[in-house]
Order: structure tokens, then sequence, then C-alpha cells
């Protein structure tokens, strides 16, 4: 019998102790870790094997998983970045949460379901999961992409609009009560929000500059702690929710220049707690009655995904963007979030939801769950292949694809192409005004284009994936296309496109992978560029350039590994055997910095006269006196005291030098 004092203790060892196994065979057959992870809560649970006791213990220790979890999202944004975003996060978010409890609502009704129980049923679904999007879009390297961030725009707007559905709640189930202290909490909010404003602009920054001076981690991360939680029980102290609370304190943080230290720091914990959260999610569903009632429930999941993924689609093409990029928007935010469960609960407090409806919806919420990863998987293929049936124009190319119609005075011949107008086509852009170089840019993002625009950059919005937009910036007389975008599908398909309309046009495609190489060359990309790679080659040019290698060496280097797919950097055996001449050549060489002393013969003689080639094998490169530098200097230049000499040799040759020109060389650190 377990003592007590331990039951706790005990269940999370038995939770990460099955949680290794099921996640080890996850990885092998290649399912995501968070369908793992809610497995395990299944599997461990009072409704399976039955393991865990401590259940509402271990809900408990789970909530903080959702306290770290927004805390983090909140460090990533700032309220700048937020403002970047507004329309997406007002507008979109807006569209979407209120078009999916319409329809829920609806349907609703027409299962004769109480009008009370029918909203707060529209609440549950129109909450879409953090969790799940952004571990999968960060996984995935989307997170810059259009859809990208469409969803987490929405997402956004969705954490922060729960808040509201909580205080709706008594209100919908006629808890007077509740309702009579809801004006009560409101003002107690708006007085929140312009704390944690002064927070973020006058206090929180002097104190964690004197917490960084200190140079301890320790105290740096107790003190990011107590700042989280204390603005989170504040919140909650309030009225409000912990998670808004977290969210804000994270928020706090990411206006101040230790956002990044502070994030690095408590990403272990996110990880970790928050994989406690959804195995306690997993904990809650009732295998019994989803086995009973699986028809119904498979029906149920099937139209929560439809209908929200639908939503989500409108919503994303009343913001303007392609359908393509809709389609994704839809599969990324077709499940049921986290934030469900914890609104769930207040539900059923109020007797909103029965037990039996309770169980019914945990159980569709968490099939949604356990498919999104392979739903967002799949979605570029099938926005792909959905694009190509017959659809107008419009919609398939998005609401704003005509502002490329105003004639750029630009000429429309041998010119340049940019897609993607990131940090790459920022650079690109300027080079190409600097050279005088024709160009067009397009780009997905309606707000920069706007912004661009009036700054009189030939930018233009519009899918490229779309044969419409290329051709009306003339793909067929352009000379180069670069491709700088981040959407790894759509740089495929845009490649494929271009290559179609121009056989001729020479193809540049920035991929963030080196596994992308070897399929974007096969559809036509002339040169493709791996952020992977291109850093790691520019590090090692310079390193062999400090090892004397010569530079049309390197430059031969540099041109072997891109000819050859940077084969050479994934291959440790073929970059050794490349650079053995290079070690072989220079390794024994050293370039050292001498001192002439006022006590050396060789001051008041040239260098002729000295002779140290002659005399040691030494060359001199170049001589260093006061503010002056003189590169290879010649054999009628003067030495005098004081001066240095930068001497390439080898290590013997240059102690046998250093004897003539500074006695006390050998107690002098190397240059």
């Amino acid at each position: 019998m377990i003592n007590i004092e331990f039951a706790l203790l005990y269940d999370i060892v038995v939770i990460f102790a099955i949680a290794v196994v099921v996640l080890y065979v996850c990885h092998r057959i290649r399912i995501p870790s968070i369908v793992g992870f809610l497995f395990t809560g299944i599997l461990a649970g009072p409704y399976g094997i039955g393991l865990v006791k401590s259940v509402h213990q271990v809900e408990s220790i789970a909530e903080i998983g959702v306290i770290l979890l927004l805390f983090s999202i909140g460090l990533e944004f700032s309220f700048k970045s937020l403002i970047s975003i507004k329309k997406t996060i007002l507008l979109g978010g807006s569209i979407q949460v209120g078009l999916t409890i319409l329809l829920t609502y609806a349907f609703a009704r027409l299962m004769n379901m109480p009008v009370n129980q029918a909203i707060f049923l529209g609440f549950l679904v129109s909450l879409s999961s953090t969790a799940i999007v952004l571990k999968q879009l960060g996984e995935r390297l989307e997170m810059d992409t259009p859809n990208g961030k469409t969803a987490l725009g929405i997402l956004i707007y969705q954490d922060i609009i729960v808040v509201a559905m909580m205080l709706f709640t008594p209100w919908l189930a006629a808890d007077s009560a509740a309702t009579g202290s809801l004006w009560w909490i409101l003002l107690k909010a708006v007085v929140l929000m312009v704390a944690v404003i002064i927070l973020s602009l006058y206090v929180l920054p002097p104190v964690l500059y004197q917490i960084t001076r200190t140079q301890s981690r320790e105290l740096f991360m107790l003190s990011i702690i107590v700042i989280c939680f204390s603005i989170a029980g504040l919140t909650y102290s309030s009225g409000l929710s912990l998670a808004l609370g977290a969210f804000l304190a994270g928020l706090i943080i990411a206006e101040s220049e230790y956002s990044h230290q502070a994030l690095a720091n408590i990403i272990p914990f996110v990880d970790t707690f928050t994989s406690l959260f959804f195995v306690s999610i997993g904990m809650l569903l009732s295998i019994q009655i989803a086995l009973t009632h699986l028809g119904t429930l498979i029906i149920y999941t099937l139209a929560i995904l439809a209908l929200k993924g639908l939503v989500a689609m409108i919503a994303a093409t009343i913001l303007g963007y392609p359908l393509r990029v809709s389609i994704i928007v839809g599969f990324t935010l077709c499940q049921v979030g986290e934030f469900s469960f914890i609104l769930a609960q207040t539900g059923i407090k109020h007797g909103l939801l029965s037990p039996e409806l309770y169980q019914g919806f945990l159980a569709a919420s968490i099939l949604t769950m356990m498919l999104t990863p392979f739903l967002i998987s799949i979605a570029p293929q099938v926005a792909a292949r959905l694009c190509i049936l017959p659809i107008p124009e419009r919609l398939r190319s998005g609401r704003h694809s005509w502002t490329v119609a105003p004639e750029t005075g630009i000429e429309k011949e041998n010119h340049l192409i940019i897609v993607g107008y990131g940090l790459n086509g920022r650079n690109l852009s300027r080079a190409a005004q600097y050279a005088g170089i024709p160009y067009v840019i397009l780009e997905l993002n309606s707000e920069t284009v706007r912004q661009e625009q009036e700054r009189g950059q030939p930018i233009f919005f519009g899918d490229a994936t779309h044969e419409t937009v290329l051709k009306h910036v003339n793909i067929d007389k352009a000379r180069v296309v670069v491709i700088a975008i981040s959407d790894s599908a759509a740089l495929r398909r845009i490649t494929y496109t271009v290559r179609k309309l121009n056989p001729l046009i020479y193809i540049i495609v920035r991929t963030r992978l080196v596994a992308d190489m070897k399929d974007l060359h096969d559809l036509g990309a002339d040169l493709v560029i791996p952020e992977e790679y291109e850093t790691s080659v520019e590090i090692f040019a310079q390193v062999l350039d400090q090892y004397l290698v010569p530079r049309d060496e390197i430059e031969e280097y540099i041109s072997q590994v891109r000819s050859e797919d940077y084969g050479m950097l994934r291959s440790v055996a073929a970059l050794g055997q490349e650079m053995k001449a290079f070690r072989k050549s220079f390794s024994e060489l050293e370039v050292k910095r001498i001192k002439v002393d006022q006590a050396s013969p060789v001051a008041g003689k040239t260098l002729s006269e000295v002779d140290l080639r002659k005399l040691y094998g030494t060359t001199i490169l170049a001589i260093n006196r006061g503010e002056e530098y003189l590169p290879n200097p010649g054999g009628d230049y003067t030495l005098q005291a004081e001066d240095y000499l930068i001497m390439i040799g080898k290590a013997d040759e240059i102690r046998g030098a250093s004897r003539l020109l500074s006695p006390n060389y050998i107690r002098q650190p190397s240059a």
C-alpha cells in the first residue's frame, strides 16, 4: 500500500514512465508527441488501466503547464508585434469565433438543445488549440508563413476572448449571484490592464536590470517565475483567468531586452508541464462511454472538423488571402482547444453541461486534437489539389491580388522578380535598386504591401503559386526569379509553376532545409541556397582565412561544397578528405606580432641589411609603427625601436628571429 504522502509522486512517476514508452513507440511510427501524451492519459487514467489515483492533484499541477505555455507565448510577442497583426487578430479572430458560435448554436438548436446551452456549446467549439498548433507550426518552420501568421493571430484572439466567455457563462446560467459582480469584474479588468502597462514601461525594466547586474542565473530565473505567477495570481484574484495573467506577464517582459533569456530559461519547464497538461486531458476521457457511442462520436468529430475548418477558411479569405492559404488555415484551426476544457469546467459548475454531454464533447475534442498533426501535414497537398478545380480566379488568388494592376513604371522585360518580402527580400530589393536592376516584388502580407507601395516600392499582393499572378508580372519576359519565402510546400509549387511558364528563366530558391534541395532542383530550380549550411560555409571560410589558406583556394572549396549540394558538410569523412591538403600545407605555419626592442641590433638597419628570411626563413608581412601600417614593406625600409613586425614562418623559425628582435619575446603572449 502506497503511503498517501507519496501518492502524488508515485502517480507522476507512473505517468512519465508510461509516457516514455508511448512516445518512443510514437516516434518509431512517426506519430506526433502530443497524440502520445493524450493516449498516455487515456491509458493511465481512471477510465483506462487506472494506475493513476490522484487525478485531481495531477490536474492542478497540469494547470502550471497552461500558465507557462501562455507565459512563453507572451514572451515571444510584444504590444508592438500584436499591433502589427491587429487586423488578423481583431477581424480574423472576430469572424472565426463569432461565426463558429453562430453555426454551432444553429446546429444545437436543431437538436432541441436549450438556448443557453447551445450558446455555451458554441463557446466551447469556437476555441482552437494554441499548444498543438504552435508546436506543429514551430516544428514545420511555418511560423513566418502567411498561414502561420494568420493562425497565430486568430489563436491570440481566442486566448483573450475566452476571458469574456468565462465572465459571460454565469449570465447564461442565470446565476444572479455571479452576474451581479460582472461589472465589478470588468472594472477590475480595466484597472489590471492599466497596471500591466505601467509595470511594463516603468517598474519591471529597472528591476530586471538590477537583477541581471548580479550575473546570477538562479536569481534571474526565480525573478522571472515570481513575475509570471504573481501576475497570473493577481488576474485570478480579480475574477479573470490564470492563463490571461500569464500571457500578460509574458508581454510585460517581452517589452524589455531580457525576453530572449527569459524564454530560454522557461522553455524546459514549458515542455514538461505542457506534456502533463495533455496527459491530464486524456485522463478525463471515459473509454467506455466513447466506445458505447462510437458512431455518434465519429459523426460529431467530423462535424466539428468540417465546421471549424470551413469557418477558419472563410475568415482567412475575408482577410484577403488566396484560397491555398485559406485552406491551410482551415486545416490548422479545425480542432477544439485546451481552453475549451477549462471553460467546460466553468459550465459544469453552473449547470450548463450535463456529465453525458461533457463526456461526449470531451471525446470528440480529444479526437480532433489527435487528428490535428496529421491534418496540418496534409494541408498543403490538399490545398494544391483543390486549387486546380474550376474556381473563380478572384477567390483563388485572393481579394487583394489585383493590386498588381497599377502600372509600376518599371520596364517589365529582363527584370528580376522577388517572391517574399522578408529580410532576404528586403536586402535583395535594396541591392537591385542600388545596381539599377528593374525588379518587382510579390508578397502575401497585405499590410506590408500597402506600406511599401506608399514608399514607392514596386511591390504587389499576390500568391506566386498561381499562374495568373506570375503572368501579370511578366514572368515570360523576366530574367531571374528569387523565391525567398518560408513555406516549404509553396516553394515547390512556385518553382514548378515558374519553370513551366518560362523554361529559360534563372530560378534561385532560398530554403531552410537541405533536405528540400533535391526536390527543388528536380522541379526546375537552378540554384538552391539552404540557410542551414550557408552560415556554416561562411564561418568555415573565415576559419580557413585565419589559417592562411589562399583566398582562391577558399573560393574553390566553397564552390565545390555548393556544387555537391553541401554533401561535404553532411559527411565528416568527405570533409576531412578534402581538407587534408589544407592542413598538410599550412598547419605548421604561424603568424606572430613581435616588437623591436630598444636594445635590438636591428634597430636603425634596413630589411635588406637584416635579411631575416636568409637567417631564419621568416617573412615580414607588414610593419606597424604608431598609427602607420605598412603592408609588404620593401628591402630599403629602415627598422626602428618600438616597431611591430607581423611575421610568418614555422614556430622554430619565428623563435630564432625573436631572439634578434626582442629578447623578451618568449615571455610575451601570442598575438
